[in-house]
């Protein structure tokens, strides 16, 4: 499937959907998981390129995971924090989960580990934690750019202490040191100077954890303590459906008039992106919101959607959905405070700009901030995709609307949601599932 062209819709879609497991939850109940005593059940598992790479890193590492992915579930042989061998090498592909999850995961044990990922990897930032490893009693050597992968983690497990992050561009750091915290030999007091992305990711962090029996005291997102050690407990543990897929269908509702409910996602999800209804609700979609449903249904009897300003820092995973979405509404939408985009898959802010302009959009572009103008016409074009599921998975909506879209090496939405475009083509049948 290098290239796709999406069919439009001949009416607007009337849907059921059922989106796979969170991938940010799946890995890191894997983690939580490998770190606890005793053997855990995950259900709900998604299987995917980043999840995958991270069951290879727990395998290399040596620890037991039996998957059945027709059943979508794993089992996770943990030992208590230890870590089975004194050696490996992780590829990470380009998981920034993984790499991270993974690098606090080695400080633990008693040895050196090098990971490493495919060449985007290497652009994206690792410095920070393992500055953060470094303060706890690792040590991080670097093979080639320093604050950059591939790395090796030389390691007598972790002693605890203070570490210290300041305006860090990617709150996977926090969460890395949080997951790994709770095993090291003494308290650890993680502390924020300065702004935290993505703040809603280190919350799923703090309930992943207290789901599996350990206790963090959160200092209003400036200040974790996490008493130390302390005992992950193993348990079976049910995902919640990824709220960052649900979005491209929440969204397809929105601008095509139709009606979509996806089912197992709702107000009581410790996703921030169940939120991103609260942005079409805005831009004038009928939201209806349960413990565990969403329903958006999109403007109808010739109303359309209208512009927004929004600021996005707590939902960077849904700025390309809400740009696609913009094209469709009546004057401007203001996306702002999403300069980590940039150290992304791709540089998401330049490869945004660049395929809205080729639809016809007009694009205001600042460092961490995008204004689109929907076209009078949207042009029908092939899009590429910078091997950026996120990418490929929201510009595909486009071709509900407009005939003659084509998303270029539309496999890479493989890293996440490998059946995504069956799934999308469901939306043309009446009660699809």
């Amino acid at each position: 499937m290098p290239d796709l062209a999406v069919s439009p819709l001949t009416r607007p879609p009337q849907a059921l959907v059922h989106v796979p497991g969170s991938k940010s939850l799946t890995n890191r109940a894997f983690i939580t998981a490998a770190l606890a005593r005793g053997t855990s059940r995950l259900t709900n598992v998604l299987f995917a390129d980043d999840t995958q790479v991270m069951i290879d890193a727990l395998r290399s590492l040596g620890f037991v995971v039996q998957i059945d992915e027709a059943g979508a579930t794993a089992t996770v042989t943990g030992l208590g924090g230890h870590l089975p061998v004194d050696r490996a090498d992780l590829f990470c592909g380009n998981s920034g989960t993984t790499i991270r999850f993974a690098a606090a995961l080695c400080a633990l044990g008693q040895g050196r580990y090098r990971l490493d990922g495919v060449p985007r990897m290497r652009q994206r930032p690792l410095g920070p934690l393992a500055d953060a490893l470094e303060q706890l009693g690792a040590q991080i050597r670097y093979e080639a750019e320093d604050g950059f992968p591939p790395i090796e983690v030389i390691t007598r497990g972790l002693g605890g202490g203070t570490v210290t992050f300041r305006s860090p561009p990617s709150s996977q750091l926090i969460s890395a040191v949080l997951l790994a915290a709770p095993c090291a030999r003494s308290d650890v007091f993680i502390v924020i100077d300065g702004p935290l992305v993505s703040q809603p990711y280190v919350r799923m962090t703090l309930a992943v954890l207290d789901a599996f029996g350990v206790a963090v005291i959160n200092e209003q997102m400036q200040r974790f303590i996490v008493s130390a050690p302390q005992s992950y407990r193993a348990r079976e543990y049910a995902i919640e459906p990824d709220a960052s897929a649900a979005s491209y269908f929440l969204a397809a509702a929105a601008i095509t008039g139709g009606t979509v409910t996806v089912e197992g996602l709702g107000t009581s999800s410790v996703q921030g992106d169940a939120r991103f209804v609260d942005c079409l609700e805005q831009m004038g979609c009928a939201v209806t919101r349960a413990p565990s449903r969403l329903t958006v249904t999109g403007p109808r009897d010739g109303k359309r959607l209208r512009g927004i300003d929004v600021d996005l820092n707590d939902m960077p995973d849904m700025v390309q959905t809400l740009a696609v979405v913009a094209l469709f509404a009546e004057g401007t939408t203001r996306i702002r405070n999403v300069a980590n985009l940039r150290v992304k898959e791709t540089d998401r802010l330049a490869a945004l700009a660049t395929e809205l302009k080729r639809l016809g959009a007009e694009i205001d572009e600042g460092e961490g901030e995008l204004a689109i103008t929907a076209p009078r016409r949207i042009v029908p074009t092939a899009i590429d995709t910078y091997d950026d599921h996120r990418m490929a998975m929201s510009f595909a909506l486009v071709g509900l609307r407009v005939d003659g879209i084509v998303i270029k090496d539309a496999e890479c939405v493989g890293k996440t949601f490998p059946d995504y475009f069956t799934h999308l083509g469901r939306l043309a049948g009446e009660d699809s599932e």
